[in-house]
């Protein structure tokens, strides 16, 4: 097993002495093993989440994050504590013995020094268990957060009523999306506006794509350039712990200027939009949109197209990936599959730069059909891969917006005692030319991004670039 970063350090200059070395290295080595046992202990829950889970949660760091060999367990630690504070803070209660112990630069005995800081802390806490449980929590998003890393996130699902496939929320998406803006605040460019209507509450107040989002409960949604994470939280209420006030909208409608007020109140509702939906445009093209890469994804394309193919035959494909999440490396695989055969798509990557390549699956049938690709800001995970490979294997054109650039890398989902999740990418991903994706993103060929007022008024022009391209290539 590789030594980490501070048994490295010891090796080459600190500890001078080869027994000291070779003890650093035993110790590594022996927290290693004891933090897999840990990571891969049988959860439980759903229960309050509480200091076994910070525990669990910090070996499953050192256990699956691609990372974990440059990492600094001080730095991991000091992250969770800072979360930690700026919870109680919030809260308005902080605690003065609420410190940072000395650490001794080992990984086990100083998680045991923090425990001891973190058990004094919470038991002069109120006692009140939702307090204690956004505590534990912020520890967790603390420590996750000090990754930096945009596929290491921890949570819980929330558990809705109503049968499966129903979501809770107001009904609408946005562009920006919530999906990158919790992540990465800093890709958000104004306005935000409505960018799909899902059903529910938006579709009873007659929301339509277009609008421009100009106030929630009062408050701008851009304050001097910067998205409001808060704005964000109360649009997506499924993610956040206000999750039944209702919310006040003002809206622009951005081709003729009105501005109309409604409110919101959301709710559990049966999506009235699909995963993926096929249409025939110009009479032989089909047009796909898919909402994200969840397994069945692929398959559900294929039939698709096989569907429009039984009456009359196809000259050419868009795909429309705008607005798409992520889901699973395996449909992305599937998918391009059938485009092209015999290339390596992607490399997943160790930290020490060592690349495992990512094959195209030749079994899968080639679907014989030119490609363009419809992509925008939104495009995220799988998405970003699926757009890469499409660009650097020259399958087809990419027209639209750049994606987004959150595709670090194949996330391992761990669940922690408390009924939580922690998921962790056990490697990094670069495209087939090598480079680097994760936080640029992948450029259109052909750069029409789709506006609000585009949507408002029903026109495409990043559709009506690909019929073009597609009719010139017949």
């Amino acid at each position: 097993m590789k030594r980490s970063l501070l048994t490295a350090l010891a090796c080459t200059g600190v500890l001078t002495l080869a027994t000291s070395c070779a003890v650093a290295t035993a110790r590594t080595e022996a927290a290693s093993r004891t933090e897999a046992a840990v990571c891969d202990a049988k959860p439980g829950g759903p229960v309050a989440t509480g200091l076994s889970t910070i525990k669990q949660a910090y070996a499953c760091i050192f256990t699956g994050f691609y990372g974990r060999e440059r990492l600094d367990h001080r730095a991991v630690l000091a992250a969770g504590l800072a979360g930690l504070t700026e919870e109680l803070n919030r809260r308005g209660a902080d605690r003065p013995d609420a410190i940072m112990p000395p650490l001794a630069g080992n990984r086990t005995t100083d998680l045991d020094a923090f425990a001891a800081v973190y058990e004094r802390v919470v038991a002069a806490l109120p006692d009140d268990a939702a307090l204690r449980q956004a505590v534990a929590g912020a520890m967790i998003k603390g420590m996750v957060g000090g990754l930096h890393d945009n596929h290491s996130q921890w949570g819980r699902r929330p558990q809705l009523p109503g049968k499966p496939g129903d979501v809770y929320g107001l009904g609408f998406t946005t562009s920006p999306g919530y999906s990158i803006t919790y992540r990465a605040p800093q890709k958000a460019v104004a306005p935000l506006f409505v960018n799909a209507v899902q059903g529910g509450p938006a579709a009873a107040a007659r929301i339509r794509p277009g609008e421009i989002v100009q106030s929630v409960n009062g408050a701008p949604v851009f304050a001097a350039g910067v998205l409001s994470s808060g704005v964000m939280n109360l649009l997506n209420p499924a993610y956040s712990n206000d999750r039944a006030d209702p919310v006040r909208l003002a809206l622009l409608d951005p081709s003729t200027g009105r501005v109309r007020k409604t409110t919101l109140r959301p709710k559990v509702f049966t999506p009235t939009t699909r995963p993926v939906a096929a249409r025939r445009l110009d009479g032989d093209v089909a047009a796909i949109k898919l909402s994200n890469f969840q397994p069945g994804t692929a398959d559900q394309v294929l039939a698709a197209i096989a569907g429009l193919r039984k009456d009359k035959e196809l000259r050419g494909l868009v795909l429309d990936l705008r607005g798409t999440n992520g889901g699973s490396a395996a449909e992305v695989l599937k998918l391009l599959s059938s485009f092209v055969h015999g290339k390596v798509h992607s490399y997943n990557c160790a930290p020490d730069d060592t690349c495992t390549p990512n094959r195209t699956d030749d079994s899968v049938p080639l679907l014989g059909l030119p490609l363009a690709v419809l992509i925008d800001g939104i495009c995220a995970s799988a998405c970003d891969a699926f757009s890469a490979a499409v660009k650097d294997l020259e399958v087809g054109p990419l027209i639209g917006s750049r994606t987004s650039g959150m595709v670090s890398g194949p996330a391992r989902m761990f669940t922690l005692d408390d009924g939580s999740t922690l998921s962790l990418p056990a490697a990094y991903q670069v495209g087939a030319n090598r480079e680097l994706i994760n936080g640029i993103g992948v450029p259109p060929d052909h750069y029409l991004p789709l506006t609000a007022k585009n949507l408002r008024e029903g026109r495409d022009p990043a559709m009506a670039k690909a019929l073009s391209l597609l009719s010139a290539a017949r």
